[in-house]
């Protein structure tokens, strides 16, 4: 009886505001991101300038996320995300009306900067929720990231038909309206403790519980990264896929991966807690992996992506809501700012190391290394987590 009723516990007041705004940025994200390589190509960009400026963005979104994270503690976590909304937009209009490569990475850096949004978004939504509906609700926050990958390039696409720029000058647009609603929407979901700030000294950052977590999140993240890169390489060498049926296949794994962290999320954490699931879900992405770095009919391809997103898709939220529990109420955007950090830098690193792995081991060898990479995040997630 407590199992059903706290996972249909109400969410609080506030939290749809919250997941529409991520939503609305995430589509944003999703417009750009498959179309920037081709564009990149008008400039004269060899394929290492546009893995660097994929690389960029991260970079960024590593340097800003616990400043951003760190700032949203003391003075509250709308005026950060919107202020983060701002210049989503403003490096959306410089990439579109970009003349020249470097302006187009200039975008690119602002655009990166201000994507560190996404941690004060969960720290926003750590503050509603009780500890026992964090899971739940960090869960359905996941939600509005696989809307943005269903959304956001099929709107692009049809944007682009009107001319390359165009698409930028739409999430540029999307971006600034999402900001002047959340001026007029969003409301303030923490309040700062001016005495706890006098205060904050090392905590929860010395502890190994942290340091733990933070190493579980980049070692995944590592793997995975290298798996989204080389897929549709490994895809057309051993399956034929084309450009158009990749993305069926994202399309597919956003749906599942939505549809394993909207609706099985609560009722699993409730019944297991967010440790267990966080040490099933790496468990279950390393397998999956395995079977796809060794797939060669389509039934095994499929099986391991299964496998792989309901593995990530009960591990990602797990993995944030313990985050939130390790580190103090007054550090938590920190906390949760320095996480996100540690995954921005493995998508700096994960991507180049898999396509070396692709080029010059194998096909399936980027999945197979991911597999082991991810038995070193399992490795900390049952010795050094309690």
């Amino acid at each position: 009886m407590n199992t059903a009723t706290t996972a249909r516990e109400p969410l609080p007041r506030g939290f749809w505001v919250i997941w529409s705004t991520v939503a609305l940025d995430m589509i944003g994200f999703g417009i750009v991101a498959p179309i920037l390589g081709r564009y990149a190509d008008r400039f004269g960009a060899s394929g290492f300038q546009v893995g660097l400026l994929f690389a960029s963005f991260s970079l960024a979104q590593m340097i800003f996320s616990p400043i951003l994270g760190r700032w949203s503690d003391r003075v509250g976590r709308k005026p950060v995300i919107i202020i983060s909304l701002f210049g989503t937009a403003i490096g959306s209009f410089i990439t579109g009306a970009a003349g020249a490569l470097w302006v187009l990475f200039a975008g690119r850096l602002i655009d990166g900067a201000s994507g560190a949004s996404v941690s004060v978004a969960q720290s926003a939504i750590t503050d509603l929720a009780t500890k026992e509906q964090r899971a739940r609700m960090l869960g359905l926050l996941g939600m509005a990231f696989g809307v943005g990958f269903v959304f956001g390039p099929a709107i692009g696409g049809l944007a682009a038909l009107g001319g390359p720029h165009i698409p930028f000058y739409v999430a540029g647009m999307l971006a600034l309206i999402n900001a002047v609603a959340a001026i007029i929407r969003l409301q303030e979901t923490r309040v700062p403790n001016k005495a706890a700030q006098t205060t904050r000294v090392h905590v929860p950052f010395h502890k190994r519980q942290y340091g733990a977590l933070a190493g579980v999140g980049f070692f995944s993240m590592l793997a995975f990264s290298g798996f989204e890169a080389t897929f549709s390489l490994f895809g057309g060498e051993r399956f034929n896929l084309t450009e158009a049926s990749t993305a069926v296949v994202f399309l597919g794994i956003g749906v599942v991966m939505s549809a394993v962290q909207g609706s099985l999320i609560g009722p699993l954490t409730s019944r297991f807690g967010s440790l267990q699931l966080l040490r099933n879900g790496l468990v279950l992405v390393s397998i999956g992996l395995l079977f796809l770095g060794a797939a060669v009919i389509w039934p095994t391809m499929i099986v391991a992506l299964l496998f792989m997103v309901v593995g990530a898709g009960i591990s990602n939220p797990s993995l944030t809501a313990l985050v939130a529990d390790s580190a103090h109420e007054d550090r938590r955007g920190e906390a949760l700012g320095i996480q996100q950090s540690a995954s921005a830098l493995a998508r700096v690193i994960g991507p180049p190391l898999a396509g070396l792995a692709f080029d010059h081991v194998g096909i399936g060898a980027p999945f197979t290394f991911g597999a082991l990479i991810y038995v070193l995040a399992i490795g900390i997630a049952f010795r050094k987590l309690k």
